[in-house]
């Protein structure tokens, strides 16, 4: 007979409500909420992705089968499918944003020294990339794709020093990957590779004001010219050619320069 507290329960105490119940006022999260607040929706979900649970359903079967021992795990309050489902449609994903950098925040200065792999920098790297993720047109219906499919895309901002997630958008399929630039806010110093897709040079110029550096691929159609070579490399490093380009073709609205 178990005579302590669950592992769910133990893990749990790692979580700060404080700082939970402060994300939510911020965000008026709980504002006219009468039967699941966003603390026990958190805890629900939470359960259910340590549980490896693979849809709403499942997490509240679960729980229904485990009713005597709910209080004890920490979940105060059991609801439907229905009603968890309507609660991540409705809610403000906001509250879980914040609360998800509240957590790694305090966690990347641990990392800060961590070498990486085959990278000799000081400066903080942050890798750039997308994944996407088919899914069904008919039930999810907002998720429109290439070719008239179902599909979500995942953009996520890694950095290379802990691997730690600092950014994560999800948008539908046919959302370029060159638009997630307009969201990220980049860090002084900061080197972000990243491959041709996100070759957008408004973005990229607005990434070299903001005093950060990015490293990509040109893609097969860019038209330029080169200005200025630089034949003293050293070609055992790797490194092919070091040349200064210019755009061959004028920005609208001159909103970057072409040289």
């Amino acid at each position: 007979m178990n005579s302590g507290k669950y592992v769910f329960s133990q893990l749990l105490e790692f979580v700060n409500k404080y700082e939970f119940e402060k994300c939510v006022k911020r965000c008026g999260g709980d504002y006219r909420v009468r039967e699941l607040n966003c603390w026990n929706q958190f805890v629900q979900l939470f359960f259910g992705q340590l549980t490896t649970l693979n849809s709403l359903r499942d997490i509240c079967l679960c729980l229904k089968a485990h009713k005597r021992k709910r209080y004890h795990l920490g979940i105060k309050q059991y609801v439907n499918q229905s009603t968890l489902s309507r609660a991540n449609e409705n809610r403000d994903w906001h509250v879980f944003a914040d609360f998800g950098e509240s957590l790694t925040k305090p966690v990347r200065p641990l990392y800060a020294d961590n070498p990486i792999p085959e990278v000799n920098v000081a400066n903080e790297v942050f890798a750039l990339d997308s994944t996407t993720i088919s899914l069904s047109i008919k039930l999810f219906t907002w998720t429109r794709g290439k070719y008239s499919r179902g599909a979500i895309k995942v953009h996520t901002l890694l950095d290379l020093r802990g691997n730690m997630p600092g950014f994560i958008l999800i948008t539908d399929g046919k959302y370029h990957d060159s638009n997630s630039l307009d969201v990220i806010i980049p860090e002084p110093n900061a080197i972000y590779p990243m491959d041709k897709p996100y070759v957008d040079f408004e973005a990229l110029f607005r990434m070299q004001k903001a005093e950060a550096f990015f490293v990509t691929r040109a893609k097969s159609t860019l038209n330029y010219s080169v200005v200025e070579r630089n034949y003293n490399i050293d070609e055992t490093t790797g490194l092919r050619s070091d040349q200064t380009s210019c755009s061959a073709v004028r920005s609208r609205n001159n909103r970057i320069p072409n040289c």
